[in-house]
């Protein structure tokens, strides 16, 4: 007879009995929904829910009293053939040409200022005062500096036997004159962040250019430049988005557009039609026009951008 050893039967697993969750637990659940609820339910009153609504607005009559009346492509036919929207069109990127010139010089002044100079702490203060101003001050002071009669810049032009022009009513001057207060407000912003990544170059990056015999201009085209270009990056899409809303200095130092609307921006135009015309099925669909036109450049920019990238390994 044989015996035949047999395996001991396996135990079988227990039911794990599901873990309550401790009640420090479900509160910092709920707590973490509040504080995420809160910018998720701002975002979709606050933005999602006007951008759809402008949207439809686009497509009606309305006046923003009485209810909309739904019209089609109408208003975008009618921007096609409006001479004020295009004139103020242009007089908006022509105001662009103001962010190279900036650029220019807040990168000098940078490079100026992170030398150590005797002063340059103050010098940096002086340029960035602007920056923290109140634009509506510095409109009412540059109208000022820009009055025809006695005007500051007219005053120095006479010391040198210059008889300056009525600058805000002289459509050859209004726009020069707009873009130079506009460079000297934001000089000092873009100046900083040029002299924080001037600051974050490595030195032995110069060192080596150094001992191959590369000089100043060298060393600034081939280090420089590339390792701030970041910095230039970031300041063109900004200017170029920030310009594109000009209204406040236009709305103070030209009320009316300036001569045959010579200084007028697309923003102020809008303004115009939405809140003095009550035309906000109108004004919406230039809104809607802007903002498209604002994305294409911006993802052209990023485009661009991402085929000139530079890295140091």
């Amino acid at each position: 007879m044989s015996l035949t050893k047999t395996a001991p039967p396996r135990p079988v697993a227990a039911a794990v009995a599901p873990q309550r969750k401790s009640t420090l637990h479900r509160s910092e659940h709920r707590w973490a929904a509040v504080f995420v609820a809160a910018p998720v339910i701002g975002f979709l009153l606050f933005t999602l829910f006007p951008l759809g609504y402008s949207i439809y607005a686009s497509f009606t009559s309305w006046n923003g009293l009485s209810a909309p009346r739904f019209i089609g492509l109408n208003n975008f036919i009618a921007i096609a053939s409006d001479p004020y929207f295009r004139k103020t069109l242009f007089n908006t990127f022509f105001y662009m040409l103001g962010i190279p010139i900036g650029l220019v010089l807040s990168l000098l002044l940078a490079m100026a200022l992170s030398r150590k100079l005797p002063g340059r702490t103050f010098f940096r203060t002086v340029y960035y005062i602007p920056v923290i101003s109140s634009l509506a001050a510095i409109a009412i002071l540059w109208q000022w500096a820009y009055n025809g009669d006695y005007g500051l810049v007219n005053q120095v032009l006479h010391i040198f036997g210059i008889q300056g022009p009525n600058w805000l009513q002289d459509t050859a001057t209004v726009k020069p004159a707009i873009i130079i207060m506009s460079v000297w407000k934001g000089l000092g912003y873009s100046m900083l962040l040029y002299l924080a990544a001037i600051q974050s170059v490595p030195k032995s990056l110069y060192e080596a250019a150094e001992l191959d015999g590369a000089g100043s201009l060298r060393k600034f085209i081939s280090i420089t430049l590339p390792m701030v270009r970041p910095v230039t990056f970031f300041l063109i899409v900004t200017n170029i988005i920030n310009g594109s809303q000009m209204f406040t200095e236009i709305n103070i130092m030209t009320p009316t557009g300036g001569p045959e609307y010579s200084a007028a921006t697309i923003v102020w135009y809008i303004w115009q039609k939405a809140f003095k015309n009550l035309q906000m099925g109108y004004a919406t669909s230039m809104a809607l026009v802007l903002g498209v036109l604002i994305f294409i450049i911006t993802a052209i920019q990023m485009r661009m951008n991402a085929r000139n990238a530079f890295s140091v390994e």
